[in-house]
């Protein structure tokens, strides 16, 4: 048993089975994939794929559980790397991030600025997707550590902590009716057409919820990823705009108001998430400390423990 071994059946996986995709991104020719997992096979004595033919189709119940013991080994084996490669150049080496657009386009830009100044020699990458798809990015090793709102909590894998909490503003022209309303109803807000997030961003899902309690079907003219694009079509009057309260600045947006509406959609938080067992280096603990003071590296480390208080905001 060897470490390419490992290493071959994990990229089958995560290559959808396809042992000529799987030799692509590790550099190597497919009979030689196909011929190390066979090796595996027969020294463990049981089958780890499925197959038709030469083809493999997926995992067995037994291939499971190896890929389950896979995952471990290479994790660790990656830790080790980093720790090596940590005490080596302390200050140095590469870092990413996956995250939304809101978060990288309004919330991150400071943090970023203030993280290398300190680290001039780190090599910063930002990713951007939706929360599965930056969550699967930390699964995969593909980021250090993920941002978004409180649906990557629930993804299997991974480690979140709170960093800030915000709430949602609906944007409009200066001389709006809402602008004069002392008590925005849900039932004046659904009276518009609405310009807001795509479903997977931005705690939609909030605010799909709080109509959907009161039994009212705003109509939503347009969906985006962007709060920009959001305030564009606001201010070409074609309706309200419903974003994230971080992303209006008020000498930025000088045509639009933003009116708070926490009251009705509720607060909503955002989270880091790590990979459990991850190894972290140390200026991952202190760009997780500028992003949300509160998360010291101590907390951070009991979480990856399993040995702290759950803790929210």
């Amino acid at each position: 048993m060897n470490l390419h071994q490992l290493r071959f059946v994990r990229e089958a996986v995560r290559q959808n089975f396809n042992l000529t995709d799987a030799a692509k991104a590790l550099f190597t020719s497919q009979p030689g994939v196909s011929k190390a997992i066979i090796e595996l096979e027969e020294e463990l004595g049981v089958d780890i794929f499925t197959r038709h033919g030469k083809r493999i189709r997926g995992l067995t119940e037994p291939g499971r559980l190896v890929l389950n013991s896979v995952e471990l080994i290479m994790q660790e084996i990656d830790s080790l790397k980093r720790i090596g490669k940590e005490y080596a150049a302390q200050d140095s080496g590469s870092f990413t991030i996956a995250t939304t657009h809101t978060q990288a386009r309004y919330m991150l830009p400071k943090v970023v600025q203030a993280f290398m100044a300190k680290f001039p020699k780190v090599r910063l990458s930002l990713l951007q997707g939706n929360p599965r798809q930056i969550a699967e990015m930390v699964k995969n090793d593909q980021a250090d550590l993920a941002i978004a709102t409180e649906s990557i909590a629930a993804v299997d894998g991974l480690i979140t902590l709170p960093c800030y909490q915000w709430e949602h503003v609906v944007v409009v022209p200066p001389e709006h009716a809402l602008t004069r309303s002392k008590a925005i109803s849900l039932e004046e807000i659904a009276g518009y057409p609405l310009i807001t997030y795509d479903a997977a961003f931005a705690g939609r899902s909030k605010i799909d919820h709080a109509f959907e309690l009161r039994n009212l079907k705003p109509d939503v003219l347009l969906e985006a990823i962007d709060a920009d694009v959001i305030k564009t079509y606001v201010e070409l009057g074609m309706g309200i705009g419903i974003i994230a309260g971080m992303a209006f600045d008020p000498e930025r947006d000088r045509n639009l108001r933003a009116l708070p509406m926490g009251q009705l959609f509720g607060m909503n938080v955002s989270r880091v998430a790590i990979k459990q067992g991850a190894y972290l280096r140390s200026y991952v603990y202190t760009f997780i400390e500028l992003l949300a003071p509160v998360l010291n590296r101590k907390m951070v480390e009991a979480a990856m423990r399993g040995t702290s208080e759950n803790y929210e905001l």
